[in-house]
């Protein structure tokens, strides 16, 4: 049986990618999960959910300390290891290059480059490579190509690791190589996935090298491009970073996490596959991404929105592939140990058929925000807002899964009626300002006053004196603390800040943490990182003081691990990493609290609200 108390903690791995793909690295140096060619492949190394899943190690043979970091604003990875006899330095990165690199130079189609340098001293180091492709079903036959790698024919493609190491081929397991290297000296380690055309081997060395050199020139040429002046500049720029390397790059889609089934509960069941997009993080993630300066991943994001629910507007999926297709049917991995004894693993996640009413005004949420920064909107755009209008009004009174998606049922969710009220205020705002001058006015405000009614009535609980969950109901939600940053009820109002205090009594935990929800099924969970960072908002947004706001964001933003990356929960008890990791929807979260702070401390209105009014199009085709 595997010894579950040695297993690598979730926040002990950092992650490198090169929006793609993505490999999770443990502190002691083993790339313990990988999905090539992308992020929703089958594992290639997958030791993070069974240790004979696969891994690929390089570090010191004898007992170690280790420290690591990201080089300064990039997604190369550093670890040193000190031992007794000696200083190590290990780089960890999936090589990057701009455009008009990749066009003069042949690049690998797929690469992670690692370079083991001894700074002090000698270090006796080891290598270990076991890939096992196919969520470990795979034990792919391993050639020798003398100077041209090792050689493995897997279903993903052609693997060929290549090093100046010597092997150790005489076993019958996993490669294994040891030596000793002293001070100043190096070795190099590549690893290419070839799946479509000829394989391409880079040289080593020098040419190692140079990539290391072209990515963080890449990565901090990204970078340079943040507009964030505010509090937790750092760990601002680790969340944008962090978010870089969850887009798919060919097509714009960002996905919730580049894990699969990292549990919500030590040895529990609450497994899920996050290796999709979810449309539910539609306008916060393009409010993020527009508020630090990114518009041509925002752009790039709303373009898929638009390809992705091209085929089955009005009604939308809760989530798709990164090409913006339904995906497979949610299964498990019987023969997978599960990460700590927590199964099932699932691949796939059949969350994609429920219906969540919040994701309309998520969505036009999104392209509002489109508008606010680009200036317009085309006439496919125009059509497809209308159409999603119309469908709330036609369906907003309905049960839906929300915004959670349990797997117990509908219920009139609160969130979710507040997302369609959100829904038609945005489009009646588009309308007046002149981007839908054929929108059906009268009914959106018809609809949207009919929705606040319900809301200030039914999801009202005079007893608690707080807003609940459901209509009616009696229980809490994190997801009230929303209730001001749609614009539906300022933060400073009474209702709000009763809803606040009842929300910190019943759902607060240590560190001014909060849990999304408390119910017997939740006994065990984490509390949940993006509720906690909208704790923090809500008091940027007005709902206490300034000094309040910034002293509780800058206490969360301390629960990122040593390198600042953060997973969906957090343990308050231990503070470690609970869930998929690194995770979008809660770096989304510390952004967006970090710009309604910044905005706050410089008296402007901490969400931007107001549009400006359209121009007529020749004005619009007359500017330089």
């Amino acid at each position: 049986m595997p010894d579950r108390a040695k297993q690598s903690a979730i926040d002990d791995y950092a992650i490198i990618g090169d929006c793609r793909s993505a490999a999770l690295v443990s502190r002691d140096g083993s790339i313990d999960w990988l999905c090539w060619p992308r992020f929703d492949s089958p594992s290639i190394f997958g030791a993070l959910l069974d240790e004979a899943g696969g891994k690929w190690s390089i570090a010191p043979a004898s007992p170690f300390r280790v420290e690591r970091r990201y080089i300064a604003d990039t997604n190369v990875l550093q670890t040193r290891f000190q031992t007794a006899t000696g200083s190590l330095l290990l780089t960890d990165l999936m090589p990057v290059a701009s455009e008009g690199e990749k066009r003069h130079l042949l690049l690998p189609e797929h690469e992670i480059l690692r370079i083991a340098e001894c700074k002090g001293g000698e270090i006796d180091l080891e290598m270990v490579f076991d890939p096992r492709p196919g969520y470990g079903r795979e034990k792919p036959l391993v050639r020798s190509a003398g100077k041209l790698g090792l050689r493995m024919e897997t279903r993903c493609g052609l693997l060929v690791l290549r090093t100046d190491m010597p092997l150790d081929m005489s076993g019958a397991g996993p490669i294994r190589a040891r030596s000793v290297i002293r001070t100043s000296e190096s070795l190099h380690f590549s690893l290419t996935l070839a799946t479509e055309w000829q394989a391409v081997f880079p040289p080593l060395g020098r040419w190692s090298l140079e990539s290391v050199r072209r990515s963080i020139s890449w990565w901090k040429q990204w970078a340079s491009r943040l507009t964030y002046r505010g509090p937790a500049r750092e760990a601002v720029m680790r969340s944008a970073l962090a978010l870089k390397l969850l887009i798919y790059a060919p097509s714009g889609a960002i996905l919730a996490a580049p894990s699969n089934s990292l549990p919500e509960r030590i040895g529990g069941d609450l497994n899920w596959d996050y290796r999709f997009c979810w449309l539910r993080d539609a306008s916060l993630t393009v409010h993020a991404l527009y508020g630090l300066g990114y518009a041509e991943e925002a752009e790039a994001f709303v373009s898929w929105l638009l390809h992705a629910t091209r085929l089955t507007q009005p009604e939308l999926r809760i989530l798709y592939d990164v090409h913006g297709r339904k995906p497979g049917s949610e299964r498990t991995l019987a023969h997978v140990a599960g990460y700590r004894g927590s199964r099932p693993v699932r691949v796939g996640n059949a969350a994609f058929d429920q219906l969540q009413l919040d994701v309309y005004g998520e969505v036009i949420q999104a392209g509002t925000e489109f508008v606010r920064r680009e200036g317009d909107l085309d006439g496919e755009m125009r059509r497809m807002l209308c159409a999603f209008g119309e469908y709330v009004c036609r369906n907003w009174q309905r049960p839906d899964q929300g915004i959670w998606e349990p797997r117990s049922g509908r219920a009139h969710n609160t969130h979710s009626r507040l997302l369609c009220w959100a829904a038609l205020d945005r489009l009646l705002e588009l309308h007046r300002k002149g981007y839908l001058p054929g929108a059906p006015a009268d009914k959106f405000a018809e609809h949207r006053e009919k929705i606040r009614r319900e809301i200030e009535t039914r999801a009202w609980n005079p007893a608690l004196q707080s807003y609940v969950a459901h209509l009616d109901g009696d229980r809490l939600d994190a997801s009230l603390l929303r209730i001001p940053w749609y614009g539906f009820e300022k933060a400073s109002s009474e209702r709000m800040r009763k809803t606040w205090a009842r929300i910190r009594e019943r759902l607060g935990a240590d560190g001014g943490l909060l849990y999304r929800y408390r119910t017997a099924d939740s006994l065990g969970e984490g509390a949940f990182g993006i509720c906690s960072f909208w704790g923090a908002e809500y008091l940027a947004l007005g709902g206490g003081t300034v000094e309040e706001a910034q002293d509780l964001f800058e206490r969360l933003c301390g629960f990122a691990n040593d390198v600042g990356l953060l997973a969906e929960e957090i343990d308050p008890a231990t503070g470690h990493a609970l869930g998929n990791f690194p995770q979008a929807f809660t770096h989304v979260g510390l952004i967006g609290s970090a710009l309604s702070l910044a905005r706050r401390l410089e008296g402007r209105e901490p969400v931007p609200r107001e549009l400006p009014a359209r121009r007529p199009q020749q004005e619009v085709e007359a500017q330089p």
